[in-house]
């Protein structure tokens, strides 16, 4: 064999030692005495958890153990069933985040002891006793967030308002997407009585979507002061969670380094 070709031979296996003894990229390491390092994401109606891929890949960079919750959308016992089961595999103390209608399903379901904070992305927050549909009650009609009604009772956001009432400071090929592949939810569940409201005993954070077309912007602040959460607002649409990881990772991670962190 030429020794030109032994000698290129070596250098591939060389590089490929290294490649292999060099230590992969870590995750940037919590405080040692920060208790909360577990975070949880619920979705919103007319989505999926992928559309937090960029809070999970911000937060999993600082240190944290990300889990997405996949609501089946069929029934708010169903969604608070699927968050239940997630923080049941957490290790550790929680910060519970949902966006959208997702925020229902964290008052019910974060009552959890392992729960110590939630975080309202543009979402809704009843009382116990209260129903879903009753927090719209008052405020002007989202005309621009415009729902298509199944024969079977489930919710599709209309294909033709869909960016403009959901997403319009996503690009089009996006929205396109998004769009096509809504989760449609069980019209019945914003009927459902709450049995707890979290918000009651554990402290709060609001991020709020201050172009959000889903929601009055009058009912987002209303909600927001009534469980005393501490708010931050960001120019964005309903589609935040998606559109501004990083202000929301922020809000998580002040959040988790504020709350105590010890469990029964």
């Amino acid at each position: 064999m030429p020794r030109k070709t032994i000698t290129i031979i070596a250098a591939i296996a060389t590089a490929a030692s290294l490649s292999v003894a060099l230590p992969a990229v870590a995750a940037d390491a919590l405080p040692q005495d920060q208790s909360v390092k577990n975070v949880v994401l619920v979705h919103g109606a007319f989505a999926d958890g992928s559309g937090w891929k960029g809070v999970y890949d911000n937060l999993t960079k600082r240190g944290y153990r990300v889990t997405i919750v996949q609501n089946p959308l069929t029934s708010l016992a169903d969604d608070v069933a699927a968050t239940r089961r997630a923080l049941e595999r957490q290790d550790g103390p929680v910060i519970l985040v949902g966006h959208s209608w997702g925020g229902t399903v964290i008052t019910e379901a974060g009552v959890d002891e392992k729960v110590k904070g939630l975080i309202y992305v543009s979402a809704l927050s009843p009382d116990a006793g209260e129903t879903t549909a009753q927090q719209y009650e008052g405020f002007a009609p989202a005309s621009e967030f415009v729902i298509e009604t199944t024969k079977d009772g489930f919710g599709y956001v209309s294909p033709a308002k869909f960016k403009s009432g959901f997403a319009h400071d996503v690009s089009d090929a996006d929205v396109a997407f998004m769009r096509d592949a809504q989760v449609p939810i069980n019209i019945a569940a914003f009927g459902t009585k709450l049995q707890n409201a979290a918000w009651r005993t554990k402290p709060s954070w609001a991020v709020i979507a201050t172009e959000d077309k889903a929601f009055d912007q009058a009912m987002l602040i209303h909600m927001a002061e009534r469980i005393n959460a501490k708010i931050t607002k960001v120019s964005a649409s309903h589609a935040l969670f998606m559109t501004q990881p990083a202000v929301i990772a922020d809000t998580i991670d002040q959040a988790a380094k504020s709350v105590p962190g010890k469990t029964k």
